[in-house]
């Protein structure tokens, strides 16, 4: 049974091709681009509208030389999102729930922010492993464990974002089969594990969102301590 729920996580593949990257290809294929026109359509301004609002919120802390990251951060944030949530569709397949594209996609700029650091400000990059005011015998320790923090960033990145997807869609995988197990035996309890279910649905789209917004506030809180 264990096996059957997780293997809903395992990457498709059609004729020796694996379909990943048609899933990660797809959500780029769902957003219009602007037109030169006066006006655009309420898709193309609601995208807009979205964007601007995301980079004054998350930027607005950062200093004006990180603010070159923010039509990264921006697309990062809008294909994450269309990745969790078209994840949520039946029979497709989410590929933010395999822990190696999620580590993928944080180490590069986990370390991008890391050499920015060392590059612009050295010293106080390097400041950071060590607090002021630490007790002399300390300081080989904080050393070392604030030089582990340090590393492990893009590791907890990846895993915070695999663990509650993962885990959403384990729930709702287990409501909907015993949903449809418990309609002939138990038609009242079925009811109650669909609304449970439902609920589910609902609570899983907001952490799709939750989760995407997470990841990359994260990013920008490391640029915002290495610019």
């Amino acid at each position: 049974m264990t096996l059957n729920l997780f293997d809903q996580f395992i990457s498709p593949v059609c004729l020796g091709i694996p379909l990943i990257v048609l899933a990660l290809l797809l959500p780029w294929l769902l957003f219009p681009s602007p037109s030169s026109r006066w006006l655009n359509n309420r898709l193309v301004t609601l995208q807009g509208w979205f964007l601007n609002r995301f980079t004054s919120q998350v930027f607005t802390p950062i200093n004006q030389a990180g603010h070159k990251w923010a039509l990264l951060l921006g697309a990062l944030m809008l294909y994450l999102i269309s990745i969790n949530t078209l994840g949520l569709i039946p029979y497709s397949y989410t590929s933010t729930t395999q822990l190696s594209m999620n580590i993928g996609l944080a180490v590069p700029l986990w370390f991008a922010t890391v050499l920015i650091g060392m590059r612009n400000q050295p010293t106080a990059a390097l400041g950071h492993l060590l607090p002021e005011g630490t007790p002399v015998p300390l300081i080989p320790i904080l050393i070392i464990i604030e030089t582990i923090s340090l590393f492990i960033r893009p590791l907890a990145l990846g895993v915070r974002l695999t663990a509650n997807l993962t885990a959403g869609h384990l729930l709702m995988h287990l409501f909907a089969t015993a949903t449809f197990v418990l309609l002939s035996l138990m038609p009242a309890v079925a009811g109650l594990a669909y609304i449970v279910f439902s609920l589910l649905t609902i609570l899983e789209i907001a952490v799709a969102v939750i989760q995407a917004y997470v990841f990359v506030l994260l990013i920008s809180l490391y640029l915002q301590e290495n610019v």
